[in-house]
């Protein structure tokens, strides 16, 4: 893997990636799931795969990934067509499982490719940023804030990144208790999105 020579090619760097064997000592091995185009506009960036989407190989093929394309107002089509759409997670294997859920993203794989692949995804005009290592990465580290004052603080990043929840059903009691989300900034988000792929 030549990093040096794969960074202004984002073919190349993506067939690098879904090559990558710097963890081979995953529990299902590695299996680099990521999409995206020199010409995708919005950027997902959510954690790391789970069990789930490593064997299906397709990211947010699941009831989470519903809610997120309800919530950026485009259908199933749209959201899997790398050229209007990237999605980079912080990690792109599945990490296994700890006694909570699913264990963090290996730092090692944002350290290694996230730079890169960054730099080859020059057209992206809204990064819609998942969970609390992409928000680390994205937005700085700030322990002090709780996830929901971060949300909060939408507009001071708009319109060009958004902090959301997990759209997981397990997060449904966070959206009842935050009807606001929904009703005053998903609007917003379907209206820009609608925008960038017109």
């Amino acid at each position: 893997m030549s990093l040096s020579n794969s960074a202004g090619n984002l073919d190349v760097l993506l067939e690098d990636i879904r090559a990558c064997k710097l963890c081979e000592d995953l529990p299902l091995g590695p299996n680099p799931i990521l999409q995206g185009s020199e010409s995708s506009k919005i950027l997902i960036c959510g954690q790391a795969p789970g069990r789930i989407t490593h064997h299906k190989g397709i990211p947010f093929d699941d009831p989470s990934g519903k809610r997120l394309r309800q919530w950026l107002g485009i259908d199933r089509e749209t959201f899997y067509d790398a050229k209007k759409l990237a999605i980079v997670p912080m990690g792109f294997c599945f990490p296994g499982t700890g006694k909570g859920g699913d264990l963090p993203p290996r730092p090692i794989c944002a350290q290694t490719w996230r730079g890169p692949l960054l730099e080859a995804l020059p057209n992206i005009e809204l990064t819609v940023i998942i969970g609390q290592y992409a928000i680390d990465w994205h937005m700085g580290k700030d322990r002090k804030q709780r996830l929901t004052d971060r949300v909060l603080a939408w507009e001071e990043h708009w319109p060009e990144r958004l902090i959301t929840p997990h759209p997981s059903p397990r997060n449904l009691r966070w959206l009842k208790n935050n009807p606001w989300f929904e009703s005053d900034v998903i609007p917003v988000l379907q209206s820009r999105v609608k925008m960038l792929l017109a």
